[in-house]
Formats: structure tokens, C-alpha cells, sequence
């Protein structure tokens, strides 16, 4: 697989991750905001069980030489779900989109950085720090009323 069908794909998914929020808010005005997000992560749960039966490249039964912490990424998911759920109808989809941009990238550079969780290591160095606050400005931009 190349880098360039990956990033690619990486704007795809960004585009994916805009388009959840507002459904899932449109949802919870019907059922709540915990409802939507269980609904949401059930129906992708169905989709990647599917999927992980039908590939089978991996194996669940490897999930016992796991560490605790390996399986805290659905937390952290449930987490960013809810929330956006929550914050799409009051800042609007681009404040939320933006905002969440530039935390994702801050806590990428940081990870990077010191090479969290056996990452590959990349100096945080001034052209990232310039980057962030840029980054931060377009959310401040974007926010303004």
C-alpha cells in the first residue's frame, strides 16, 4: 500500500469524521446524546465484526497476551463520540471540526516527540510549533461570530 492511497485515505476518513457528528447530533435529538453514541459505536461494532470474520488477517484470541492499556482506545472513542455529539448543535460542526483538528495534532506533535506508546520519534522542532499556532489561529477564526 502506498503512501499516497494512505493519505488519501486519511482525507477520506477526516471527511467521514465531519459527517458523524452532525448525523449522530440529528439522532440524539430523537433518542439522547448516550443513546446516539451507543447506537453509533453499535453499528460500527456490527460493521468491523463483520468485516474482522469475513478478512481474518488477525485473531481475537490473542486479546489475553494483551496489555490493559491496549484496550483503552474504545474509552477514548466513547469519549469523542459523546462529545461531539454534545458540541455539534452549540459551535457548529467547523468550531467543532477545527477545534478537535488542532488537539489532535498538539497531542500528535507530543507523542511524537518522546515517542509514546513505542512510536517512532519525531523532534518537536520551531516549523511544528509554528504550525500549531497557525492551527490554533484557523480555530479562533473559524470560532468567531
Amino acid at each position: 500500500m502506498s503512501n499516497l492511497f494512505l493519505l488519501i485515505a486519511i482525507f477520506v476518513a477526516g471527511a467521514a469524521a465531519t459527517v458523524q457528528p452532525p448525523i449522530n447530533a440529528r439522532l440524539a435529538e430523537k433518542i439522547g446524546v448516550v443513546h446516539s453514541a451507543t447506537i453509533s459505536f453499535l453499528v460500527g461494532t456490527l460493521i468491523l465484526l463483520f468485516i474482522s470474520l469475513s478478512v481474518g488477517r488477525g485473531s481475537f484470541r490473542a486479546l489475553g497476551s494483551v496489555e490493559w492499556w491496549q484496550l483503552s482506545g474504545g474509552m477514548f472513542g466513547a469519549f469523542f463520540v459523546a462529545l461531539t455529539i454534545l458540541a455539534v448543535p452549540r459551535l457548529g460542526t467547523g468550531t467543532v471540526m477545527a477545534a478537535l483538528i488542532v488537539a489532535q495534532l498538539g497531542t500528535g506533535l507530543i507523542f511524537d516527540n518522546f515517542g509514546v506508546f513505542g512510536m517512532r520519534q519525531i523532534s518537536f522542532d520551531l516549523s511544528r510549533f509554528i504550525g500549531v499556532v497557525l492551527m490554533i489561529s484557523g480555530v479562533i477564526l473559524v470560532y468567531r461570530r
